[in-house]
């Protein structure tokens, strides 16, 4: 259902430069770039969802949205812990340290959430049992 999320940003270069290292740990690389608007496609392939960084088409200033995440599914729980951590050591900030989030169990929510240097906040989560 969801095609790709768009991420605005303020200095395009500087946020490139953080995502092909933070989504390069998923495999993730840029599969397209538009310069006459900064459009840079993020993904594992075309056919898979994406994330896409762009200046704001209105000429204002980007601005992280209230309420708005973007929740990026991983594998095992410590692709959660070293994603998180990545995303830190490239200049991200916490909102919060990788834990379980409710009861252990065939269901379980086991995620770290974290804002990039712009303020854009994610989440890596793994649902199921350890």
């Amino acid at each position: 259902m969801i095609g790709y999320v768009t991420l605005g940003t303020n200095d395009l270069d500087k946020a490139r430069s953080y995502y092909d290292a933070l989504l390069g740990e998923l495999g993730a690389k840029r599969l397209m770039q538009l310069e006459e608007n900064g459009f840079t496609l993020y993904g594992v392939d075309m056919t898979t969802p994406s994330i896409a960084l762009t200046t704001p088409f209105n000429g204002q200033a980007a601005q992280p949205g209230n309420g708005n995440m973007i929740a990026l599914q991983m594998q095992e729980r410590g692709q959660v812990d070293d994603f998180y951590h990545k995303a830190l050591e490239l200049g991200g900030s916490d909102e919060g340290a990788p834990g379980l989030r409710g009861d252990e169990g065939p269901m379980a929510f086991y995620a770290a959430y974290f804002r990039d240097p712009e303020g854009n906040k994610l989440c890596a989560f793994r649902m199921g049992a350890a």
